[in-house]
């Protein structure tokens, strides 16, 4: 009897330690979530598509697939040779009419022409300078400059290809600033401010590299508790490029 009462005490102990181990425990749980891993991917600071904006055959693609440009430089220039043909024309119309206006002017002076056939010279003077400005803009679009200084990620035409207006030609991005978007619990909008430094590690360098937050989200989601946070690579480094990612180490200061 004593050694049945000695065997059922040991057993609710080992009952009660079972139970007490499968309880969670908050503070823990809520460390391992804090310490998760935090993914990030580089991004350009700015990216377009360049599109054609007149139908044209291409007659040079001035920068390759990859290669980095300058702001201003010509990307695309297209065989514009009825453009050109067409403004001339709109240049000859011009002073013809000019001609006749300055004419009618003259013989209204002498009372020799009515003042409606004036106005009507006038007017078409007016028109002709009209058309030579609308053959002037179009011609400008016969060679597409670059927007911002940086890298074409893709070409999408190539030398003597007609394209039509509309048509995408080249993306470009600018990888002078290399920035990152991540997602980290809201509870860290307590001590984390723009401007606040971390570190990232890139998993196609094996590297580690300074960052600085530039930007927290303007709202939390309040189903996982998180919010977005866009930071910069502080520094230039030409192994990075656009696409790469890595895990984001980020450690509250002291104190918190």
């Amino acid at each position: 009897m004593h050694l049945m009462t000695r065997l059922f005490a040991l057993g609710a102990l080992l009952a009660a330690s079972a139970t007490a181990g499968a309880a969670p425990a908050p503070a823990p749980a809520r460390a391992a979530l804090e310490k998760q891993d935090i993914r990030a991917q580089l991004s350009p600071r700015r990216f377009t598509t360049i599109g054609a904006e007149i139908g044209a055959k291409v007659s040079r693609v001035t920068v390759a697939e990859g290669a980095r440009f300058r702001a201003g430089q010509t990307l695309v220039a297209f065989d514009c040779s009825l453009q050109q043909a067409q403004l001339q024309k709109a240049k000859a119309v011009l002073s013809g009419a000019e001609r006749t206006f300055s004419a009618n002017k003259r013989l209204e002076e002498l009372r020799s022409v009515g003042k409606v056939e004036l106005e009507v010279s006038e007017a078409e003077v007016a028109k002709a300078k009209a058309e030579l400005a609308a053959n002037g803009v179009l011609l400008s679009k016969c060679a597409i400059a670059a927007p911002f200084s940086g890298r074409v990620a893709e070409q999408k035409v190539r030398e003597q290809q007609f394209v039509q207006p509309g048509q995408a030609l080249l993306d470009i991005l600018d990888d002078s600033v290399l920035e990152l978007e991540f997602i980290v619990p809201s509870r860290w909008l307590a001590w984390l401010k723009a401007g606040y430094a971390f570190q990232v590690q890139i998993d196609e360098t094996g590297k580690t590299y300074p960052a600085k937050v530039q930007r927290i989200g303007a709202r939390v989601d309040p189903v996982s508790q998180s919010v977005k946070l866009s930071g910069a690579i502080a520094g230039s480094f030409p192994e990075l490029i656009a696409g790469m990612s890595g895990r984001v180490f980020l450690a509250p200061p002291a104190g918190q």
